[in-house]
C-alpha cells in the first residue's frame, strides 16, 4: 500500500516521478505529493489522485535533478492536503515519504511533544521524520546514522525515502516489510515500490531486503545493514516490457487483464505442462516432492482473492493427492498461535508476494520447521525469497486493483502442483492423470471461447446495476468461485454481495430472497449439478431473479434462469478457471454502468503491505 518513487541523476526528476506515481497509483490514491531538490527543498502535495496534483502545480518551479514522490493509501489521518506525503521535518531541512505503519508512533510522538515539537499532520510518518531529526541534532551525527538509530527504536513496517537539504544529490532509503526496488542506470538511480516506474530507463535492478539501508547518489549505491556493515548489492535483470503495464487500447486495466487470461494461463503452463508426453516440469516442487507427499497436512495461507484460490486448491489437493488441506486467512493464522509441526507444508499464495500478513505468517511457520512453498506473481518479491521453493504464476503485472488474471494463474499453478504430487504418490490413476493434463492444457482456448461469447454480459450489467444486494451460490469446486464473484462485485460496484454454498442458502440467506434480489448461481455441470438445479427452483419459487453461469448446451439450467452466462464444458477440477471469467466481466460492466473508477475502487489498494 502506498506507492513511492525516487530519482537522482542528470535528468529532470519531476517528469520521471509523476509518471512513476501514475504507474503506482494502484497502490493508493487518497493523496499524492512530490519533494524536489533545487537550491532547497520544494514540497508540493494534494488530496486526490496524481492528475489533481499535476493540475494544482502548473506554473510552479519544478526544475530539479533529485526528487521523491508518494501516492497514499491512508492509514493514520484522513485523506487531506495536510496528511499527504512528503512531510517536512520541524527545521524544514528534511523531507520524507513512507509506505507502512509505525506502530509505536504514539509513544514517540509524546516524547517529541515533551521536547517542544509540534505536528502539522495526523500521520505516523511525520512523527518518524522528526524523531530522526531529533536524533541527528541530539547526537550531532549525520543523517545516515540518525536513520539507523531511529529505526532500531521503531516497531512496525516501513519503506522510507529521505531528502536532506544539505546533501542535494543524495537519497537515503530503508526498508522493513514493505517493498523497495532500486533501478541502476548510467550515472543515475531510480527508486520505486516496484519496477514499473523505471522500465523505460533501465532493466537492471536491486531488490532491497528487510533491515537494509541504502545511500543513493547519481553515481553510487551503497547498501548497509542496521549494524552499519556494507552489503554488496545483487543486481538482477528485469524480464518485463513496458507494454505490459500500459492499457493497450482497452478502456481500463481491469478489462485488459480479464482479456489477457487466455495468454497468461498459457504462459503459466508453457514449459511446464506437456499433455502429450504426460509430464509436468516444476523443479522447485520436484525438489520437495517427497516431503509434500509425506506431509500430514498442507496449510494454504492467503488473503482476499488468493484465499479463494486456496479454497479451490483445497478441493483439488484432497481429491488428487489425498492429503489433508487447511486454508487459512493469513491475518488470523499469524496471531492465533497455530500448531505447526516440523514437516508441515505451508503454501503461501499472493499476487504481489509482499502481502504483510502472509509474509509474517510464513516466517513464523518457517521458524518452526515447516516447509514453505510460494505461489506468487512478482519475481524477486519478499514471499518468493522467503520460501524454500515454489512457482511463479507468470501472469505479468496486474495493475487493476481488483485481482482477475492472478486468480486464474494461481489456480493453474496449484492444479499443476496437485497433479504432479498426486501422480508421483500414485493417488491418481494414469487415465485420470492424462485426462486432466489434457483438460488443463485446453483451458486457455476455453477461456478465449468464453470471452468471445460474453457480449450479453454488458446487457446484464445494465439490467442489474441498480440492485442493492446480490447473492452468489455454488457447490463443490464452484463454491469458492461464488465467493470470488461476490468479492469482485463488492470491490468494483460497491453493491453488497454475499457468496454461500448453495445448500447453506436454506440456513439463513433465503430470508433475503424476494422479487428484487438477483441470485447468481455458478452452475456448471459437475458432480453436484442436480442439487444446484434444485436450489435454483427454490429461488424461483420465491420469485428471486436467477442469473446462472452454465455449461454450453445446459438447457435445463437455462430454462430455470432469468439470464445466463455460458462457458464451455470442462472437467470440474479446471472449471473454476472458466466459470470465474463471466463473474469478473459482470462486476466490471456493472461498475462501468455505474460510472465508477473500476481500476481504482474507493478505499482499496493493490498490494496490502500493512496490517
Amino acid at each position: 500500500m502506498c506507492g513511492i518513487v525516487g530519482y537522482t541523476g542528470p535528468r529532470e526528476a519531476y517528469p520521471i516521478i509523476i509518471k512513476g506515481l501514475k504507474r503506482l497509483e494502484y497502490r493508493g490514491y487518497d493523496s499524492t505529493g512530490v519533494a524536489l531538490q533545487n537550491g532547497g527543498l520544494k514540497v508540493y502535495k494534494k488530496k486526490g489522485k496524481v492528475a489533481e496534483l499535476e493540475d494544482a502545480i502548473v506554473g510552479k518551479d519544478l526544475h530539479a535533478h533529485v526528487g521523491i514522490g508518494h501516492t497514499r493509501w491512508a492509514t493514520h489521518g484522513e485523506p487531506s492536503d495536510r496528511n499527504a506525503h512528503p512531510h517536512q521535518s520541524a527545521s524544514g531541512k528534511l523531507a520524507m515519504i513512507h509506505n507502512g505503519i509505525i506502530e509505536n508512533y504514539n509513544q514517540l510522538k509524546q516524547e517529541l511533544i515533551n521536547k517542544g515539537y509540534t505536528f502539522h499532520s495526523d500521520t505516523d510518518t511525520e512523527v518518524l521524520l522528526n524523531f530522526i531529526e531529533e536524533i541527528r541534532n541530539n547526537n550531532q551525527c549525520d543523517l545516515e546514522e540518525a536513520v539507523r538509530v531511529a529505526l532500531k527504536r521503531v516497531t512496525g513496517a516501513y519503506v522510507i525515502l529521505l531528502l536532506d537539504e544539505d546533501k542535494p544529490d543524495t537519497i537515503i532509503a530503508a526498508r522493513k516489510g514493505s517493498p523497495l526496488v532500486i533501478g541502476v542506470g548510467k550515472g543515475e538511480h531510480f527508486l520505486g515500490s516496484d519496477a514499473s516506474p523505471m522500465l523505460e530507463y533501465t532493466k537492471e535492478v536491486v531488490y532491497v531486503n528487510d533491515y537494509e539501508l541504502a545511500i543513493i547518489t547519481p553515481d553510487q549505491l551503497i547498501l548497509k545493514n542496521l549494524g552499519n556493515e556494507k552489503i554488496t548489492p545483487y543486481v538482477q535483470k528485469l524480464d518485463l516490457e513496458l507494454a505490459a503495464i500500459e492499457k493497450g487500447g482497452y478502456d481500463h486495466f481491469m478489462l485488459k487483464e480479464i482479456f489477457e487470461q487466455p495468454q497468461t494461463i498459457y504462459d503459466c503452463l508453457r514449459g511446464r505442462l506437456d499433455a502429450e508426453a504426460g509430464t509436468i516440469t516444476m523443479s522447485g516442487i520436484q525438489q520437495y516432492a517427497e516431503q509434500i507427499m509425506n506431509a500430514n497436512r498442507i496449510v494454504m495461507i492467503a488473503c482476499g482473492t488468493s484465499w479463494h484460490a486456496g479454497l479451490v486448491a483445497e478441493y483439488i489437493f484432497e481429491e488428487l493427492c489425498r492429503i489433508n488441506v487447511e486454508v487459512e486467512y493469513a491475518s488470523e493464522f499469524r496471531y492465533r498461535n497455530p500448531v505447526i509441526s516440523k514437516g508441515d507444508v505451508i503454501i503461501a499464495i499472493s499476487q504481489s508476494g509482499e502481502t504483510a500478513d502472509t509474509l509474517v505468517a510464513i516466517e513464523n511457520a518457517k521458524s518452526k520447521g515447516a516447509i514453505i512453498l510460494g505461489v506468487v506473481n512478482v519475481v524477486g518479491s519478499s514471499i518468493a525469497r522467503t520460501s524454500h521453493a515454489g512457482a511463479y504464476t507468470h501472469a505479468g503485472p496486474e495493475i487493476g486493483v481488483a485481482s482477475t488474471k492472478a486468480f486464474t494463474a494461481q489456480l493453474a499453478v496449484l492444479t499443476m502442483i496437485a497433479l504432479k504430487i498426486g501422480y508421483i504418490k500414485g493417488s491418481i490413476s494414469q487415465d485420470r492423470y492424462m485426462h486432466l493434463l489434457k483438460e488443463l492444457n485446453e483451458v486457455p482456448e476455453k477461456v478465449a471461447w468464453t470471452l468471445k461469447h460474453s457480449d450479453n454480459i454488458k446487457k446484464l450489467a445494465e439490467k442489474y446495476k441498480d440492485a442493492h444486494d446480490f447473492l452468489y451460490l455454488g457447490r463443490g469446486y464452484n463454491f469458492p468461485v461464488a465467493l470470488e464473484g461476490a468479492l469482485k462485485l463488492k470491490e468494483i460496484s460497491y453493491i453488497h454481495a454475499e457468496g454461500y454454498p448453495a445448500a447453506e442458502m436454506k440456513h439463513g440467506p433465503i430470508a433475503l430472497v424476494d422479487e428484487n434480489l438477483p441470485v447468481v448461481f455458478v452452475a456448471t455441470k459437475d458432480t453436484y449439478h442436480e442439487k444446484v438445479v434444485s436450489n435454483m427452483q427454490e429461488i424461483k419459487a420465491r420469485k428471486g431473479k436467477v442469473i446462472s453461469v452454465i455449461t454450453e448446451g445446459d438447457e435445463l439450467s437455462a430454462s430455470l434462469s432469468n439470464d445466463v452466462m455460458i462457458v464451455p464444458e470442462a472437467d470440474e477440477i479446471v472449471a473454476p478457471m472458466l466459470s470465474v471469467v463471466p463473474l469478473q466481466l459482470l462486476a466490471y460492466y456493472i461498475g462501468v454502468a455505474k460510472q465508477l473508477d473500476v481500476d481504482k475502487p474507493r478505499n482499496l489498494a493493490k498490494s496490502v503491505t500493512v496490517e
